[in-house]
């Protein structure tokens, strides 16, 4: 990654990577972290901005579902207050949504049902429509002020990823039945992973559409039930601050078989896991 990439994610192990300090970003608490008044990230933006020497801020970053993070879904009242709040002051408003767009929590981009225009957006990952290297950033025509090249060097798009991007988009965005499905399906997840939550006194899964986390407290746990459920055929991976949380990015093409399939395999892993007593170690 760029140190421009690293410099705005809070993680120890990507930050430290660089080798170098990371300046010009300061990680601020999400949703879930703060108090239940959305204005609180109103007070913690402008305490930061009188403490700069540095003058205004340039942007702010922000998923609208944390990825890595854990899996925790922005309130739509904190979204607005924090889009809010950067239109007031000439903030940039930056949605990554690297992870959770392309239809990942239903709508093409993750922020549609929040109500708020952000003034750029990334993508990448599932952009390519098939696996190939791709990656978007799409901006506000007035921000578009590159001449031709000048961000750029020797190395150019994958020509292949813009054929398939652009076949994705044709086949499964010409009309809403992917984004009505991936809700449908994430209703389905949300009831099973409640059930295996209730079953086993764990904390309440929490997500949206096809990307959710089932949270384990420990992270031992959490790596046994994915170890678990590998040796069963099914692939997941460990989201949150210390890798405690179980991740779910099931395919927004899963059959209806693949999907219950998968969400027994995981049901049968945590079991297993809780009965070995995993879940105290």
């Amino acid at each position: 990654m760029t140190l421009g990439a690293l410099a705005v994610t809070a993680n120890p192990a990507k930050r430290a990577a660089a080798g170098v300090p990371l300046p010009h970003a300061v990680p601020m608490p999400f949703d879930h972290l703060a108090d239940d008044d959305e204005r609180a990230v109103i007070r913690l933006l402008r305490s930061l901005e009188e403490a700069s020497a540095d003058g205004p801020l340039a942007a702010v970053v922000v998923e609208t579902v944390q990825g890595e993070g854990g899996i925790n879904p922005a309130r739509p009242a904190w979204l607005k207050a924090l889009a809010s709040w950067t239109r007031v002051h000439g903030t940039l408003l930056v949605v990554d949504d690297i992870q959770m767009g392309c239809g990942r929590t239903g709508p093409f981009f993750s922020f549609e049902s929040s109500g708020i225009t952000p003034d750029i957006i990334w993508l990448s990952k599932s952009i390519s429509g098939y696996g190939m290297p791709m990656a978007l950033t799409l901006m506000r025509p007035e921000y578009d002020v590159w001449q031709p090249g000048e961000h750029n060097g020797t190395f150019r798009g994958y020509n292949p990823a813009f054929v398939t991007a652009a076949r994705a988009l044709e086949v499964f965005w010409s009309d809403h039945a992917l984004q009505s499905r991936t809700v449908t399906l994430g209703e389905r997840v949300r009831r099973s992973l409640t059930g295996t939550a209730d079953r086993h006194g764990l904390p309440t899964p929490r997500g949206r559409g096809l990307a959710w986390g089932l949270p384990l407290e420990r992270p031992a746990a959490a790596r046994a039930v994915c170890d678990a459920a590998y040796r069963a055929g099914l692939l997941l991976e460990t989201a949150g601050p210390r890798d405690e949380v179980v991740k779910l990015l099931p395919p927004l093409t899963v059959t209806d078989g693949e999907l219950e399939r998968g969400l027994a395999i995981l049901d049968e892993a945590v079991a297993t896991v809780v009965s070995s007593r995993a879940l105290a170690a």
